[in-house]
């Protein structure tokens, strides 16, 4: 595999570029080739011991946009001018507990492990939930999944931004609700998964008002 060559300078670009996105220009579309490869860069984000907690739903239908509004006040103006609105689905406690389904198919079947290192990974994924991270609640479960699920989000924000496509991430909503509706006109099982974002992918209808705002650098960053 060839190492990746970007220039720092186009990357730095990218971030300058990207801003959370109030209102899209809702006669430019998202190429199909274009929202595979934001998707794709949520496919290959990392996640804590490689479990993937997470499950993305791109909503088109313009029916169901329509319901996710009143659940979601920070994204009406996003729903109805946005190309692309995904929701970022984070997994429950029945999920990622150590000795849960899901976890067992992941390092068998996904990742192929041998048995051998398959019960060393679990001895160690059991050490990290019950000891060193204390995820000892569904809630906390749930916030470690959702952790998760922001890499992705982040990386997905990232790769539109070099590609020159605007994205707004979106935290504007009800998640009782909101999971509530999913449950009963989307078909997720929310026994196994939380929303844990919205995010809506286009073009700007308008460049930003104001510049990107930021702390000093020396402010955010220590040497020792």
């Amino acid at each position: 595999m060839n190492t990746p060559n970007i220039a720092q300078e186009e990357i730095i670009n990218a971030f300058n570029f990207r801003h959370a996105t109030k209102e899209f220009d809702p006669s430019k579309t998202i190429s199909d080739d274009d929202m595979k490869f934001i998707l794709e860069a949520a496919h290959l984000s990392p996640s804590s011991f490689g479990f993937e907690p997470w499950h993305f739903i791109v909503v088109q239908d313009k029916e169901l946009r329509e319901l996710l509004k009143p659940v979601a006040w920070g994204a009406p103006l996003k729903l109805d001018t946005a190309s692309h609105f995904v929701l970022g689905l984070s997994m429950k406690a029945p999920m990622v507990k150590h000795d849960s389904e899901y976890i067992m198919h992941m390092m068998k079947d996904v990742k192929q492990l041998p048995e051998d290192v398959i019960q060393m990974y679990s001895k160690f994924y059991r050490e990290f939930q019950e000891r060193d991270f204390d995820l000892d609640t569904d809630k906390k479960l749930f916030d470690w999944s959702a952790k998760q699920t922001y890499i992705a989000l982040g990386n997905m924000l990232t790769a539109a931004a070099l590609t020159g496509i605007d994205s707004c991430p979106i935290e504007g909503f009800h998640q009782e609700k909101a999971e509530a509706l999913l449950k009963e006109k989307f078909g997720v099982d929310t026994d196994k998964y939380g929303l844990s974002f919205m995010a809506a992918f286009g073009y700007r209808k308008a460049d930003p008002e104001f510049g990107k705002s930021r702390r000093n650098f020396d402010d955010i960053v220590t040497w020792k």
